[in-house]
């Protein structure tokens, strides 16, 4: 099985735009990603396939769906 893409979402397959993935493929410094200060919800992480956990961030537009839900 391939490893997940670190710049596409685990859930929706989307670009995730995690500044930090973006600084670690440039070198360019980035300001701090929204995602270090958002809590994601448990059941959300759970979603996450094992292979992509700690891997490829969640995109905004999952997250906000997963606190709705």
């Amino acid at each position: 099985m391939p490893l997940p893409d670190p710049v596409l979402c685990p859930l929706c397959g989307q670009p995730n735009r995690c500044a930090m993935e973006v600084q670690r493929a440039t070198g360019a410094a980035q300001p701090p990603c929204w995602c270090m200060q958002v809590e994601f919800p448990a059941d959300l992480l759970a979603r996450v396939p094992a292979q992509a956990q700690r891997i490829a961030c969640i995109c905004a537009a999952c997250a906000r769906e997963g606190k709705a839900a």
